[in-house]
């Protein structure tokens, strides 16, 4: 017996493949960006009931693997959010991240390449103790690592290395460099491949900032460096300070800028706040630094060996996030305010040492400020951003502050543990 509809034996009746159709869509609520992490809409969502949307497939980032221990394969699509009229949504942050690396382009002639290096905790596994960072700290969890860097290369994200990091059943994995869409959308699909492998060993894996007060966080790392339209590298120059070339270090410049500002789209939960904070191997200052860990822009290094071209190789990381934050507005926020930087000239020096051992007088000087210490504080420089403003549709600055200060207001009856707790349950 045949299938009338699709004309393939039963057996090869696979619905997703209907997303390669031309004009395939699926269907969308506008109220749905007012969600809270815990399901809820906000009170006071400015969408209401009514209105009509549609997810546009992108079928070029479809991502499937049949590796991550399902009864069916894992198949993941992004898509853009559209009217019905065909035209982008003013809300939809993958449209966002468009606009802000074709603004760049137009702007500079530049592109930018980009990679998230995310870290994340297994729980509830049974898994003997074993030392930080140490090989055995990695194959305790086998089949587990193996698998999961085998789901991924299948999935097509171009996984580059899964290491046990510094925290208690802690693991870092990270990925090539590629344009800032498809890095975005990896960021994602790592995030889904590894929860859905972890639930179906009988674990669980978070991504929170922070799972307990005491407790190593998890952090998100945003790379990236800077390419002509040809794609050869423009950011490295080893003649100038920190190796930034002039166009380079005026676009680390523009997100030192912009950092307080930008900081509630890249570390978006009151947890948040909890892991940045001074001496914490994460970011707390303005701080543009090269190889220093602490600082939440660092220039990173490049290996001198034969056949390593330190130009291709140089990039800089943005340390001031975490994986609570959308990765399409986060990476189109840093796009922005780097762009911008570029087109004004701004400057900003690099330090090394800490910050924490200046006078107040000698931290201004330099540009160091700290950083935003609540949520709430960052939605305010958040709000206080006209430049910010002009970069995201209205709609979509409204959704967006809306939700943020329903989750800054709930968590003022939380204590640090259950803050971080109902984080991790969520991420």
């Amino acid at each position: 017996m045949r299938c009338r509809w699709w004309g393939h034996p039963p057996h090869q009746f696979r619905p997703a493949d209907r997303i390669a159709a031309p004009g395939t869509t699926v269907g969308w609520v506008p109220a749905n960006i007012s969600l809270k992490p815990d399901g809820h809409i906000i009170d006071g969502d400015i969408w209401g009931s009514s209105g009509d949307l549609r997810i546009l497939p992108d079928v070029a980032a479809r991502a499937v693997t049949g590796l991550t221990g399902a009864p069916t394969p894992f198949d993941m699509t992004p898509g853009d959010i559209i009217g019905l009229d065909g035209t982008p949504w003013s809300a939809c942050s993958r449209s966002a991240l468009r606009a802000a690396i074709a603004a760049m382009e137009q702007a500079t002639g530049l592109r930018i390449l980009s990679s998230f290096e995310q870290e994340f905790q297994l729980f509830d596994t049974g898994l003997p103790d074993a030392h930080v960072f140490s090989f055995q700290a990695l194959r305790r969890a086998e089949p587990f690592a193996g698998r999961y860097f085998a789901a991924l290369s299948e999935a097509g994200v171009d996984p580059e290395v899964i290491i046990a990091e510094y925290g208690a059943d802690q693991y870092e994995i990270t990925t090539g460099p590629t344009g800032p869409l498809a890095a975005a959308d990896r960021a994602v699909i790592v995030r889904e491949i590894t929860r859905e492998m972890a639930r179906l060993q009988g674990w669980r894996a978070t991504f929170a900032p922070k799972t307990r007060p005491d407790a190593v966080g998890n952090g998100v790392h945003i790379h990236f460096s800077l390419v002509d339209a040809d794609g050869a590298p423009v950011g490295f120059d080893a003649s100038r300070l920190g190796r930034l070339s002039p166009v380079a270090a005026a676009f680390c410049a523009g997100i030192v800028h912009h950092m307080p500002a930008i900081l509630a789209l890249t570390a978006p939960s009151p947890s948040s706040y909890l892991r940045l904070k001074p001496h914490n191997w994460s970011s707390a200052w303005t701080w543009l630094g090269e190889r220093d860990r602490e600082a939440s822009l660092r220039i990173c290094p490049t290996v001198d060996l034969p056949g390593k071209d330190p130009a291709r190789q140089f990039n800089v990381e943005y340390r001031a996030a975490d994986a609570t934050a959308n990765p399409y507005l986060a990476l189109a926020a840093l796009v922005r305010a780097g762009t911008d930087g570029i087109v004004r000239g701004l400057t900003a020096p690099v330090f090394s040492g800490d910050p924490e051992q200046l006078s107040s007088g000698e931290r201004a000087e330099l540009g160091l400020h700290r950083l935003p210490e609540t949520l709430d504080a960052a939605l305010d420089a958040m709000e206080a951003s006209e430049a910010l403003r002009n970069w995201f549709a209205p709609d979509l600055i409204r959704s967006y502050l809306g939700v943020k200060r329903a989750q800054a207001a709930e968590a003022q009856g939380l204590d640090d543990a259950d803050l971080c707790a109902a984080c991790a349950a969520q991420y």
